[in-house]
């Protein structure tokens, strides 16, 4: 898979995860990806103080990510 096709399915995993978060307020954007391996995304609104954001990213976010692109290996929140 190429970095733009992996970029493609991080984008779509974020899509998918998107309304979710709306809903509370908040969003989520793709800052970046490193090594098509480390993926970086900025969460806005509500979800930049919310105490569970951290759980969000790793259950959800990560999880849903991994599943359209198993070779990321990591999702940081970056401020």
């Amino acid at each position: 898979m190429t970095s733009e096709e992996i970029k493609q399915n991080v984008e779509k995993a974020l899509d998918e995860i998107r309304p979710f978060l709306q809903s509370d307020g908040g969003d989520i954007s793709l800052v970046a990806i490193e090594d098509d391996s480390l993926v970086k995304v900025k969460l806005h609104g509500a979800c930049v103080g919310c105490s569970v954001n951290q759980m969000t990213l790793k259950s959800g976010v990560e999880m849903t990510i991994k599943k359209y692109a198993p070779q990321i290996e990591e999702v940081l929140s970056i401020d």
